[in-house]
């Protein structure tokens, strides 16, 4: 029928600029909602909140970092923690070893317990890390710490909010996770001294307080879980420019900005467009460098001698230590000088490899410069001062540490167990509560240690 009239087919018919202008549209609209401006409002709205949780239950605030540090003004600060939510993940329920954020015991006896701020996007209530990953881990402590105040040893999770099966999968995990946090041999009265009493588990979010009765008392140190954002169930352009967790994954949208820097310039960051926020990051964040004194490197205990931190070439050359090791540092600018080792490695999981092929040169440096001086101080580096940095030490205190810290050079042919390892691993956690040695860091040092003696 096509001359006489006839309508065409329904597949011959095309709308290709319709079709791409809604695409580009609903892009545009999403993008619009998630900029950086409405992320900086949804942070200092939710942050009121996490102050007036603060404030009701006359507690300090501990981050979660990373994202928890958004949330909290610096000056109402009091501490970190690093708790993942990976930990509370269904079906791999785990008590971390390379977290075991024992700097909360103290200051939770001090002021009788904390709020630790996290926070999620949309769609969840709280992140994993607050309804499982720091239920399980105040449960082992409790039952590790306090043996027999067994009123205080079932894990503590949020009301209706698992099934059944999971939280019995995780209650049968606890004894197990408790068993190998004694294996690491850790002063475990000094630990029992430092928290004082029993944890008690509170949760604080926009939605509900739970309990709603509990506060500090002196039979409990009170943590309360503190999920900074309201949930949003649909898409982020239905909440007028409100966007949960939106400080979650950083890197993503910041253009560098940290929390220190955010807090600091509040006034100039509204001000500014969205087209110009990124310059003005940029100058923020290189002014604050400039004015960042240097940071203090960590004493890894019971050491005297053995010293973490980030590289900073005002630190390594300051002759401040007899000893440095730069894992990223390059090998050719320190070929004249015996006393400094640079490494060479790359960065992330490159440079996880490149250091399994440079312990060696890590034990004959050590072994020669302490073997004739074991007095002598040794920072060691890498570009985050927890990763690579962390994984070096490891390596040394494995080597050549005895039980109470001092240097032995005639240890370093000694068979070494992974729960030997873990147990060192200890040391360095312990005093450096921010290192995290990736896994594929902590497989380049197990192979490195564990390999056959006449490799």
């Amino acid at each position: 029928m096509g001359s006489s009239g006839s309508f065409p087919a329904l597949e011959d018919l095309h709308f290709p600029s319709a079709q791409v202008s809604i695409s580009q549209t609903l892009s545009s609209l999403r993008r619009s909602a998630l900029s950086v401006t409405n992320r900086l409002q949804s942070i200092e709205a939710d942050a009121a909140f996490v102050q007036e949780v603060a404030e009701q239950y006359g507690l300090p605030l501990i981050a979660n970092e990373r994202c928890g540090s958004w949330y909290i003004s610096p000056d109402a600060k009091k501490g970190s923690a690093y708790f993942k939510s990976t930990d509370g993940h269904t079906g791999q329920w785990d008590f971390s070893f390379r977290r075991l954020n024992l700097q909360l015991l103290p200051l939770a006896n001090e002021y009788g317990g904390c709020v630790i701020v996290d926070s999620t996007r949309r769609g969840k209530l709280m992140p994993d890390a607050l309804s499982k990953t720091i239920p399980i881990w105040s449960a082992v402590l409790n039952r590790a710490l306090f043996p027999t105040e067994t009123a205080c040893h079932a894990v503590q999770l949020p009301p209706n909010y698992l099934g059944k099966s999971e939280e019995s999968q995780i209650e049968n995990r606890i004894d197990g996770f408790v068993h190998s946090l004694k294996s690491l041999k850790l002063d475990l009265d000094q630990l029992r001294q430092q928290l004082g009493k029993p944890i008690r588990v509170a949760w604080a979010n926009p939605e509900y307080f739970y309990p709603t009765d509990l506060r500090k008392d002196d039979a409990s140190c009170l943590f309360v879980l503190c999920s900074a954002s309201k949930r949003v169930h649909g898409a982020e352009m239905s909440e007028g420019g409100y966007i949960q967790g939106a400080g979650d994954d950083s890197e993503g949208w910041a253009h560098g900005l940290t929390p220190p820097v955010f807090w600091a310039n509040q006034a100039a960051l509204k001000q500014t467009s969205e087209e110009d926020l990124p310059d003005l990051i940029a100058e923020l964040i290189a002014e604050y460098q400039q004015q960042r004194g240097e940071q203090e490197a960590t004493l890894i205990s019971p050491t005297k001698n053995l010293y973490i931190n980030p590289t900073d070439p005002r630190v390594n050359g300051s002759g401040r230590y007899d000893l440095v090791i730069d894992c990223n540092g390059d090998p050719a600018t320190v070929e004249d000088n015996p006393k400094l080792l640079n490494l060479g490695c790359a960065s992330a999981k490159l440079g996880s490899r490149d250091l399994r092929k440079s312990l060696d040169k890590v034990r004959d440096f050590v072994n020669a410069q302490l073997g004739s001086d074991p007095s002598q101080s040794i920072l060691i580096t890498c570009d985050t001062g927890k990763d690579l940095s962390a994984g070096t030490l490891l390596a040394i205190v494995c080597q050549f540490y005895n039980d109470n810290g001092e240097f032995d050079a005639s240890l370093s042919k000694r068979s070494i167990s992974k729960t030997f390892i873990r147990q060192r691993l200890a040391w360095i956690v312990s005093s450096k509560h921010d290192v995290n040695p990736s896994r594929s860091t902590l497989q380049s040092v197990n192979a490195f240690l564990m390999q056959p003696p006449d490799y």
